[in-house]
């Protein structure tokens, strides 16, 4: 029996809802925590047991972050949600797995007390100056990625109205005209910027840079899969994860930006883009 359009809306703002405000509670959990170096948290394993639960909590993050990217992943992501509603809402329940990992993260994280660095004067309001700006950017980045995909609103919004939902074409502006990955980078600098460093902190964000830089790799497959001949030319044109603020070359500049996307490429196999 088909759902009524009553209850397919009550639905779809049930998991937006419940999609959003975990996202919010991710978002300022991960910032307070990060500014912090994570010297507060709920975590109160003993030591060294500690360092086994941090480790665990350190790669459930990334692990499943890539594995729901999978075709039996994705799979998995369409059960979470009533049937037949499940594939409309994959990307929303993605989003959430990802908030939810987060704040898992950053709360039970079992801090080691040990202080590296601490900036002060003129230096800490600097590093806390840069540490916005990582946000910041972070924040634009998304939004140039496509923020209904990149904040799970996508699906909730195509079930409400009652269609498909539609995938944002392959981002080439913003941010993405400089370099090809800005999330990734974005996401390494919020590691790194904040005015106090711990051994907790500096543990996250080597793993995370590390996956930052070399997970998009896998991605950028997926896109030549999709995009074939126009992505190639967006990589010959833009550099991956440092920018070099040249001028793409004429040919390039077009393929990359102006040549039209295959009908029949257009959504059925557009691929979630991690966030």
């Amino acid at each position: 029996m088909e759902p009524s359009p009553k209850s397919r809306q009550a639905l779809a703002l049930a998991y937006g809802l419940a999609c959003h405000g975990i996202f919010a509670l991710a978002g300022l959990v991960m910032t307070l925590s990060l500014y912090t170096g994570l010297q507060y948290s709920l975590g109160a394993v003993p030591w060294p047991w500690a360092a086994l639960a941090n480790l665990v909590l350190l790669a459930q993050f990334p692990l499943a972050h890539s594995l729901l990217l999978t075709g039996p992943g994705r799979r998995l992501l369409s059960r979470f949600a009533p049937a037949p509603h499940g594939k409309s809402l994959s990307t929303t329940v993605y989003a959430m797995i990802a908030s939810v990992q987060l704040i898992l993260l950053f709360t039970l994280w079992t801090a080691s007390g040990l202080v590296v660095w601490q900036a002060t004067g003129w230096l800490f309001f600097a590093m806390t100056g840069l540490f916005g700006l990582s946000w910041l950017l972070l924040a634009k980045a998304s939004y140039d990625a496509g923020p209904e995909l990149q904040s799970g609103a996508m699906g909730w919004m195509a079930l409400f109205q009652g269609k498909d939902p539609k995938f944002p074409d392959m981002p080439t502006t913003g941010l993405f005209k400089i370099i090809r990955q800005p999330i990734y980078v974005a996401f390494a600098m919020t590691l790194w910027t904040m005015p106090v460093w711990t051994a907790d902190q500096l543990t996250i964000a080597v793993t995370y840079t590390a996956y930052c830089y070399f997970a998009p790799r896998l991605k950028e497959r997926r896109f030549v899969s999709i995009y074939g001949d126009r992505f190639r030319a967006y990589q010959q044109a833009v550099p991956y994860w440092f920018p070099t603020f040249k001028r793409p070359g004429r040919k390039h500049a077009h393929d990359a930006n102006d040549q039209e996307r295959p009908h029949d490429l257009r959504h059925s196999r557009r691929p979630m883009v991690e966030r």
